[in-house]
């Protein structure tokens, strides 16, 4: 009983693992365009198109700079809610984000 105890205490105690999570850049559209994560993963952007793109948060919470073709950029979420992004080189290129 006292080892189940220790065990359970144990992993309890350990830290919860962030998860990755990828969105495509390709045919001037983000996909997925709308992905759900848990603060504190990650997102890795990869730009499949020929042209430069960028996925900027509107609330600023994160921005992959312009990423050339092939190119990528991890980011981090490090709050709750809803976080709406755009290639600010082509504003018609969006997605969305929702962080719990």
């Amino acid at each position: 009983m006292r080892i189940a105890l220790t065990v359970a205490m144990l992993a309890l105690a350990l830290p919860a693992f962030a998860a990755g999570h990828a969105v495509q850049i390709k045919g001037m559209k983000f996909s997925p365009a709308r992905l759900n994560v848990a603060v504190g993963d990650t997102i890795t952007f990869t730009n499949g198109d020929s042209q430069r793109h960028t996925a900027t948060a509107l609330d600023g919470s994160f921005d992959t700079g312009r990423l050339a073709a092939g190119k990528s950029s991890t980011v981090k979420i490090v709050a709750a809610g809803k976080h709406d992004f755009k290639c600010t080189i082509h504003p018609s290129m969006a997605g969305s984000i929702t962080a719990k």
